[in-house]
């Protein structure tokens, strides 16, 4: 997932304030890190309206990645704890959604104007919590903002059907009616964006929310529920809570009041939500991560091939489910394209993500872990290592989760390095005889969230638009999707979607009525 909108350029042209950088390895010193958070350093449940304790008198520590400092503890919800909310929203939701669109929309609006007026706190929070450099931690408060205003656009465009009857005298009317109680289920990659990109639509629809962020990252979702209670919002319309998934998360999604899951996370996770909701048959939105191919055809503009590459993969520290996962280009061009793609890539500036940097510091430290031992068993099995390869761990990034931008040359699409989503600032490049081969290697995956392609020839392109298995497809340009399409997976990417006019409609379920008037 990524803001929506404009991406932005790469920081290495601009100039770096307070930092010392090693050219020789485009590594920044970190500064001391000091109040990214300020407030509080203890957060408790937002439900019905109120901050409340939690039933149990345990905590999260939530670790800052870039310095490993302990910046506040949320609770660790209980089974009561996800009663109380979900309860809450569902005595709220019948007068919710028997509010005018309109009215329901203006709340949107007048809390995507909170957002926007607390831009930098907010960035400042996501920075501490997720370790996402300054430009992208503001460029996620106003996505985040954005999402909210789009769903309220939609207000007075909520339309059903009246049908003609086989019988005399009747109508069919076919209406769109709020689901219930939805529970938003946010990863730690974009833990504002996430949440504004499902409450906006399920909101509008008339449904009431529970949130529970990832426990690693709940600050932004609890900010942002304190500018819901100065914007208005009806108590138990908004709920956030935190714990873990396998805590109150398990018991959210088992609740029986819950109709609607949406979640934005790991195919682990998405399969373990999709048991328990078998149940009670409840209604899944799921996006479950990627392993997107980046195809470069011999005909390409390699200029700009490689700068989306580098875009689309190191962005966010390559912790976006959308990212370029691997790389399939043609042999004609691979010489110059991979010279072109490493300088660009050793050019990246790493380090304090309150400067502009290209990339901060990995989420934690069991996903530092998790790269470094994938790239490890690449070069085992093969892979050739083209640049850094390394954590980074001495001077100023003794503390923190750090880890060199890596490209390894691999001949084998077999490999688990082409196979399993990596998650972080490494990507693998394979050379292709021709079109076709890249094609085919693309689909052999189990995932089908997004691909990218660059070729200049109309044919291949719409060749891919049938051929390629995925739901998004980006033609001659970098990542980032817009709020105004769709955002949804194929096999084990996930079911559902966001965004746009078909994100919205899953919000929704229909009514239908057949009105005899004799």
């Amino acid at each position: 997932m990524q803001s929506p909108g404009e991406r932005r350029e790469l920081s290495r042209s601009r100039a770096l304030p307070s930092v010392q950088a090693d050219t020789d390895t485009g590594v920044i010193a970190l500064q001391p890190m000091k109040e990214l958070v300020k407030g509080s350093d203890r957060y408790r449940h937002f439900i019905d309206g109120e901050w409340v304790d939690s039933t149990v008198k345990e905590w999260i520590e939530v670790e800052n990645p870039a310095t490993e400092e302990i910046i506040a503890s949320v609770p660790r919800g209980s089974e009561a704890d996800a009663d109380r909310a979900v309860s809450a929203a569902w005595r709220a939701q019948p007068e919710w959604e028997a509010l005018p669109p309109i009215q329901r929309a203006e709340l949107l609006k007048r809390l995507a104007r909170l957002i926007l007026q607390n831009r930098e706190r907010l960035a400042q929070v996501v920075i501490a919590e997720q370790g996402k450099p300054l430009a992208e931690a503001r460029g996620e408060i106003e996505g985040a903002a954005l999402y909210l205003t789009y769903a309220a656009e939609d207000a007075r465009r909520v339309t059903g059907d009246i049908i003609p009857s086989d019988n005399p005298n009747e109508q069919i009317w076919i209406q769109k009616v709020a689901h219930g109680v939805v529970v938003a289920l946010t990863a730690w990659n974009y833990p504002a964006a996430l949440m504004t990109r499902k409450i906006g639509p399920a909101l509008l629809a008339g449904n009431t929310v529970v949130v529970k962020s990832h426990e690693g990252t709940p600050l932004s979702s609890f900010e942002i529920a304190q500018l819901a209670l100065e914007a208005g919002f009806p108590a138990g319309v908004i709920n956030v809570v935190s714990g873990t998934g396998e805590g109150i998360g398990q018991a959210l999604v088992k609740h029986p009041y819950t109709r609607l899951i949406t979640l934005t996370g790991s195919v682990r996770a998405g399969k373990a939500i999709f048991r328990s909701a078998a149940d009670d048959l409840k209604v899944l939105r799921l996006e479950l991560g990627g392993k997107a191919p980046f195809v470069v055809a011999e005909d390409a503009d390699i200029a700009s091939a490689v700068n989306a590459a580098v875009l689309s993969r190191f962005e966010n520290c390559g912790q976006i489910c959308i990212c370029n996962e691997r790389m399939y280009v043609h042999e004609k061009i691979a010489d110059e394209f991979t010279e072109r793609f490493i300088k660009a890539v050793e050019a990246l500036k790493v380090g304090d993500p309150r400067e502009l940097v290209d990339i901060g510091p990995k989420f934690s430290g069991d996903e530092l872990g998790k790269v470094e031992a994938m790239v490890g068993r690449a070069m085992d099995a093969g892979a050739e290592l083209l640049t850094g390869g390394k954590r980074l761990t001495d001077g100023a990034f003794s503390r923190g989760h750090w880890f060199q931008p890596t490209v390894l040359g691999v001949d084998n699409n077999a490999m688990e390095i082409m196979q399993d989503e990596v998650f972080g600032p490494v990507v693998p490049i394979m050379r292709v005889g021709d079109f076709d081969e890249a094609m085919r290697l693309a689909n052999e995956s189990r995932y089908g969230l997004s691909a990218y392609v660059f070729t200049k020839d109309m044919r291949r392109i719409m060749r891919l638009s049938r051929e390629l298995k995925f739901g998004e497809i980006y033609v001659n340009r970098s990542g980032g999707d817009v709020v105004q399409a769709h955002h949804a997976g194929m096999r084990d990417s996930g079911i559902g979607g966001e965004d746009g006019k078909y994100g919205l409609e899953g919000y929704f379920q229909k009514k239908t009525m057949y009105l005899n008037f004799n």
